[in-house]
């Protein structure tokens, strides 16, 4: 999320940057062409925040802590394998990986014994919440804002505590497309320089997406799941189809891709009639009844009693079925 129209100098002095934030905000040209000054503006204008407010981080009581993680469902335990995988790579850089729900409360984090006391006097620890409307921008409440990954390097933060973190933020949508949670990869180190942020920033859009796609497996768990083209491009593009061949359910990257809302799954339609390739694979009862019985052999490699018993019907009736369509061969 970094803008060339809004000069980033980690060396900068912090005393300066609250009034380099009130500057930039100021100007309505960068606000309109800057993603970052028009966080920054919501930041200043919209949420009242200070930039140069320096108090710590509240954090959310253990009970309430509970509810949200409980509130979270499967994606929590989801994203476990995911988030040891990122952090086994990254964390030796002290970098730390958090979960947080779409609240910005972090549920869940990796963080190196060495950098424990320091995220935690930054305020980024469980029960600790991150939304935009708390922090002002921030790699957790910024992506939530606006529903993309970003990152937030160092004095592009709006608070000038913030300004010693970089932070790598990239959202996870749940199995119906809504905005479920963000990863996030943080550190505090000065080694970690841009080019290195902007890489780990991949890393943590591909665990997102994992997490995403693993989500969407275990909820239609009954189902077929077909992966589109475009998957992993632009998020997880997949799609859950039934016994009967209708499109179930879709993540965010796929009801996007295809126009598709909560409405058309109330009445869902056959795959060949969302991907158009009803041509390809014929329709009506005749080619139906081709397919059924194509599948059934399959499955009874070949063997006629079988198949014959599987689809309910007599040796004689089968073989009529085949010599219709052609498949006696």
């Amino acid at each position: 999320m970094s803008d060339r129209s809004i000069p980033s100098d980690p060396a900068r002095d912090p005393l300066r940057h609250a009034d380099h934030v009130r500057a930039i905000v100021a100007s309505k040209r960068a606000a309109a062409t800057s993603p970052l000054a028009a966080s920054w503006v919501r930041s200043l204008t919209t949420f009242g925040l200070d930039p140069e407010q320096t108090r710590s981080t509240d954090r959310l009581e253990n009970r309430k802590l509970r509810e949200h993680r409980e509130a979270a469902g499967d994606m929590l335990n989801i994203s476990q394998p995911v988030m040891d995988r990122l952090f086994s790579s990254i964390g030796l850089a002290g970098c730390s990986v958090f979960l947080t729900d779409s609240d910005g409360v972090v549920l869940d984090q990796r963080t190196p014994a060495s950098e424990d006391k320091v995220f935690e006097r930054a305020g980024l620890w469980a029960g600790a919440v991150w939304s935009e409307s708390v922090q002002g921008t921030n790699g957790i409440g910024t992506c939530i804002s606006e529903a993309r990954s970003v990152l937030i390097y160092r004095d592009e933060h709006f608070r000038v505590g913030n300004t010693q973190m970089s932070c790598m933020g990239a959202p996870i949508f749940d199995a119906y497309g809504r905005l479920a949670a963000v990863l996030d990869v943080s550190s505090c180190r000065e080694d970690v320089n841009r080019p290195l942020a902007k890489l780990i920033h991949q890393s943590v859009c591909d665990a997102a997406r994992q997490i995403e796609a693993d989500n969407f497996h275990s909820t239609f768990a009954s189902k077929r799941i077909l992966r589109h083209p475009s998957d992993g491009q632009k998020g997880a593009v997949l799609f859950a189809i039934d016994q009967d061949d209708l499109v179930v359910g879709a993540t965010r990257g796929a009801r996007q891709a295809y126009g598709l809302t909560d409405e058309s799954f109330q009445a869902p339609r056959p795959a060949g009639d969302l991907f158009g390739d009803n041509e390809a694979r014929g329709v009506g009862l005749e080619s139906a009844e081709r397919r059924e019985l194509r599948r059934a052999l399959a499955r009874s490699n070949g063997n006629m009693t079988a198949t014959a018993k599987r689809l309910g019907i007599s040796r004689a009736t089968l073989y009529r079925r085949l010599e219709k369509h052609g498949l006696t061969d």
